[in-house]
């Protein structure tokens, strides 16, 4: 079997570097999508299942697009493809999102639901490839610097994307005041602007990468065959799923608890915020939602400096127990984040947050990836994905049960009490629900770093 040719830093960038747009996209829902979605009359006790939406698309998406793409030779190679078709579609939907009032203006909360939903979908279909990509292109010897560098890209992004609506505001002058069932202007041009830059961004990997040949290819991953390309995955999705590594198997649990976490901050960050900005005046739910953003840049710096790291560190200690490190500082992240109530002080948490961030991009994967059949990259990335999807989906299905059960012993009388209710005690009732979910996310966490114990490496 022929070794792959090592790959240049830049070679290496521009294989991820479509990803630089997406996480944009992602960034730009995970900090605005509660918000949103509260204006056009969602209630906290369901905005778990609104979130439902996502982790159901990639459940959905990742595995066909994985194995469509292992099977799939054109001029423009073999993941690049799906690649620009999902870059299309996502585009689209972060321009249609702020507009979900004037699109279906007697049931906006539907209309942003489907448009969740449809953002998702096409998210997935984008994303996915890029995983298989870097396995595709790269050597053993480098797919651990491939994952770190997309890593560091994924990173970058989200914190362009959650800095895009104080950008506005500050810079383009955008108003960030709340206007009843509308989108907020600031919040707006960020979704166009980032639809913007993944287009750019995915047309720089579109162009600048040049896939292998399937005979190139074939001889990378030790199978002699005849010059015709492939037209079908090797193996039926069921073949693949009964032959899953163990590895994969034991990293599922890992993943089970680390973004069930990451699921729970995603959705109840924007309430926890919001203390912040309570006043016997009011609620500043505008200014609420632009912190949400900052905080929520803020993980994403100290990923990027920690993914810089990374290569080295696990090259010193090993993959495992540098991703066993990252989920600890989650999890003592979450836990602060809960108690610190002041806007300033919840940028300290975050900070923690960002090296368990970076962990569970890079380190699953490259512990994965030298367990598994190049031949099938694509197929097998897209089942793992499933690690990533059912945690989420668990959590949207329970979160709702765990805000009306919190809700009933904070304001004793449950959700009859609570609407009775003026807008600052609501307010105050959320975010000290929001603050338990934040500690559940903290226990999960420290589940997920025990779990990398358990964890064979290849």
């Amino acid at each position: 079997m022929k070794r792959k040719p090592q790959l240049s830093f830049w070679q290496i960038w521009n294989l991820s570097f479509g990803f630089l747009g997406v996480q944009i996209g992602y960034s730009l829902q995970n900090s605005n999508t509660s918000g949103m979605l509260k204006s056009f009359g969602a209630d906290l006790s369901s905005l778990s299942l609104f979130w439902l939406a996502a982790p159901l698309a990639g459940l959905i998406v990742q595995p066909i697009i994985g194995m469509f793409s292992d099977g799939t030779w054109t001029k423009l190679g073999r993941r690049r493809p799906f690649i620009l078709f999902g870059a299309l579609i996502s585009t689209l939907a972060l321009f249609l999102m702020p507009n979900c009032p004037t699109l279906l203006a007697f049931a906006p909360l539907l209309m942003g639901a489907l448009v969740f939903l449809f953002m998702d979908l096409s998210f997935n279909i984008t994303m996915q490839p890029f995983r298989a990509l870097v396995t595709d292109m790269l050597d053993d010897s480098q797919k651990t610097k491939g994952f770190v560098v997309q890593t560091f890209l994924i990173n970058l992004g989200s914190i362009i994307g959650a800095l895009l609506p104080l950008i506005m505001t500050h810079v383009f002058g955008a108003s960030d005041k709340e206007v009843p069932g509308q989108a907020m202007q600031h919040v707006a041009w960020s979704y166009y602007a980032g639809a913007a830059i993944l287009l750019i961004s995915v047309l720089v990997t579109v162009f600048k990468v040049k896939e292998y040949p399937p005979k190139e290819f074939a001889e990378y991953s030790g199978d002699n065959v005849a010059e015709d390309a492939p037209k079908a995955p090797r193996k039926s999705f069921w073949q693949l799923l009964k032959t899953t590594p163990k590895t994969m198997l034991q990293l599922g649990v890992v993943q089970f608890f680390s973004w069930a976490a990451l699921f729970l901050m995603w959705n109840y960050l924007q309430p926890l915020v919001t203390r912040a900005f309570i006043s016997a005046d009011g609620v500043l739910n505008g200014e609420a939602q632009t912190w949400t953003g900052v905080l929520n840049a803020v993980y994403p710096v100290s990923a990027c400096i920690i993914s810089l790291l990374m290569t080295n560190l696990a090259g010193k200690f090993g993959n495992k127990v540098v991703y066993g490190a990252c989920l600890i500082c989650g999890s003592i992240g979450y836990l602060t984040l809960a108690f610190f109530t002041g806007k300033v002080a919840m940028i300290i948490p975050m900070v923690f947050v960002g090296i368990a961030w970076a962990g569970v991009l890079a380190m699953p994967y490259a512990i994965l990836s030298r367990a598994i059949d190049a031949r099938s990259s694509g197929a097998y990335m897209g089942i793992f994905n499933f690690t990533v999807t059912i945690p989420q989906i668990c959590m949207g299905l329970l979160g709702g049960v765990f805000v009306s059960l919190l809700r009933g012993f904070i304001v004793p009388g449950g959700k009859t009490v609570y609407e009775t209710l003026d807008i600052v005690q609501k307010a105050q009732a959320d975010s000290t629900v929001a603050m338990y979910m934040i500690i559940i996310a903290a226990v999960f966490m420290l589940l997920a770093s025990i779990s990398v114990i358990f964890v064979k490496e290849k």
